[in-house]
């Protein structure tokens, strides 16, 4: 047998997940003490002290039948009503109730006039005008008899103590339990908020705390993040120095050529362009990631501004919808550079490229499509690569590609929390490229 119907029912969080197996024991042990004590013991004690009554009631109507008359029955019965602790009358029939009246969350009362029907045919009807009298109409030879008597001669003194204490102590302490649970969850918080904002690029003050396990688990978090930070660092560091102890020796060559005369110079002097133009790319894809701290940015401005550079420049670039306000946490010069790669891929593949900005409460939607030949649904997983190539409708005479472009996208991208999504652009045709990033 299978539960997975009732996981859409569940909470998704911790907090939400530990209420639950908190409370939820509690609610069951509540309800099964209560209906124990409800039907085996409160019932039975209210049965046994109503067929008291019972037989006292039966004593009475008992004597109805030998008297002459009403007054009899009340001049023969007096010292038993006192001693009884009854108050005992003859109505007239219009003053006995047409049906039961009690309270619609008086259990013993229900128990004591069921009980009273069952062991007294005679009896008319029950009333239970407070919690103090009870007033009970059977029927005689003379006509309708009341009877009235204390409340507690068919109930218990405090039937709903035990189930109201239980009741009072059990939200007590779920409440206790609730604000330790709540302390004890705190540090689990802190190390997700702390991780996930590390995902999305924020670096945000962490230090361990909580049980050992929680502190274990933020102290493994922490050598991690520095470990990936020094990583980061190192990898920056070793390609600017890789490009810079390759920029002056390719410098050196482009002056020797510059000096030379012949095809075959023109030749050399291209690649070595090539290999300036690669350089510089492999320098970009390293830093791209990382440059800049994060800060509250206008998507929608900032990305009016790059699509306005771009028209200046006389690049083919329109602006689509731009829907939403608000900042989000962002590197403004990463986000830059990762929408003008998008645009350029777009402008050189195609001839006119279309830039989209949707913010909602949840996530920032950057899309850029174009009219060009696209890639094909099976090659967005390889398009995103690093040094990746498609051939030939992406790459046809385009020269200087090293297949850089859409995988510095999705390293910014996922530098800050979010990714690079590829699908058909149904409106012209082209690809279409969105940077989604989680607010």
């Amino acid at each position: 047998m299978t539960f997975r119907w009732l996981k859409k029912y569940m909470p998704r969080s911790l907090y939400g997940r530990a209420a639950l197996i908190l409370i939820l024991p509690v609610v069951v042990v509540q309800l099964v003490v209560s209906v124990v004590f409800i039907q085996r013991h409160l019932e039975d004690v209210t049965t046994q002290m109503s067929l008291t009554v019972v037989r006292e009631l039966r004593l009475i109507a008992d004597q109805t039948a030998t008297a002459t008359d009403q007054q009899a029955v009340l001049d023969q019965m007096a010292p038993f009503f006192d001693t009884l602790q009854m108050d005992v009358r003859f109505v007239d029939p219009t003053v006995v109730p047409d049906g039961d009246q009690l309270r619609w969350y008086d259990f013993s009362g229900r128990v004591v006039i069921a009980t009273f029907r069952a062991a007294f045919p005679r009896t008319l009807a029950g009333r239970f005008p407070d919690n103090r009298r009870v007033l009970f109409y059977f029927d005689s030879q003379f006509g309708p008899v009341e009877v009235g008597f204390g409340r507690r001669r068919v109930t218990a003194a405090a039937p709903h103590q035990l189930i109201v204490t239980m009741a009072f102590f059990g939200i007590l302490m779920t409440v206790i339990a609730f604000l330790y649970m709540r302390n004890q969850l705190r540090p689990i918080t802190r190390l997700a908020n702390a991780a996930q904002a590390f995902g999305r690029g924020h670096n945000v003050s962490y230090w361990p705390s909580g049980a050992t396990e929680v502190r274990a688990a933020g102290s493994a978090f922490l050598d991690m993040r520095a470990r990936i930070e020094r990583h980061i660092e190192q990898r920056t560091m070793m390609l600017s120095g890789v490009s810079h102890d390759l920029r002056t020796p390719l410098t050196r060559l482009k002056l020797g050529l510059a000096m030379q005369d012949g095809e075959d110079v023109d030749l050399l002097l291209e690649d070595v362009n090539e290999m300036e133009r690669m350089l510089d790319a492999f320098l970009e894809f390293a830093r791209d990631a990382s440059e800049g701290t994060a800060e509250p940015i206008d998507p929608l401005a900032l990305v009016r501004r790059i699509a306005g550079d771009a028209t200046r420049a006389g690049k083919p670039v329109h602006l689509g919808e731009m829907r939403g306000q608000g900042t989000v946490m962002l590197r403004a010069t990463a986000i830059r550079r990762a929408v003008e790669n998008l645009l350029g891929n777009a402008i050189r593949y195609g001839h006119v490229a279309e830039v989209s900005v949707v913010l909602t409460e949840k996530s920032l939607r950057i899309r850029v499509e174009d009219d060009g030949p696209g890639i094909p649904a099976d090659q967005h997983a390889e398009a995103v690569k690093p040094f990746s190539r498609l051939d030939p409708a992406r790459n046809q005479n385009m020269g200087g590609s090293v297949g850089l472009g859409l995988a510095i996208v999705a390293d910014i991208a996922r530098a800050h929390g979010g990714a690079l999504r590829l699908a058909d652009s149904e409106r012209l045709g082209g690809l279409q490229a969105d940077i989604v990033i989680g607010r």
